[in-house]
């Protein structure tokens, strides 16, 4: 059986916009994404620029983050596998139990209204 994250783990885990957009592609997505996938999406949502005109002075910022802050915390936590090495990014098979406030939080936030999309 799954131990499910506490919830003070979980506001931590949420606490930050990048995360937040993390995780709620995640929880739809049908495979792994890389970190580039992640990083245009990010920029897509925080700036409203289509994928196709992200800049790289925008994406670069944002794949080091990842890199070397989100997807380590997030990886830490047992929610996401991640392979610095080869950059493919994907839940855990029991996402949605190691993670059970998620939806509700990712519900709440303002911001999150738009959805979210690769």
């Amino acid at each position: 059986m799954t131990e499910a994250l506490s919830f003070d783990t979980v506001l931590d885990l949420c606490q930050n916009q990048h995360r937040r957009v993390i995780l709620a592609v995640l929880a739809e997505a049908q495979g792994p994404l890389t970190v580039n996938d992640l990083a245009e999406t990010i920029v897509n949502y925080t700036h409203e620029i289509p994928v196709t005109e992200i800049s790289e002075e925008l994406r670069t910022p944002v794949q080091i983050s990842l890199h070397h802050v989100h997807l380590p915390k997030l990886e830490s936590t047992g929610v996401i596998q991640y392979d610095p090495e080869q950059h493919p990014v994907e839940p855990v098979d029991d996402f949605a139990q190691r993670v059970p406030y998620l939806s509700a939080i990712l519900d709440a936030d303002p911001e999150l209204k738009r959805v979210v999309k690769l």
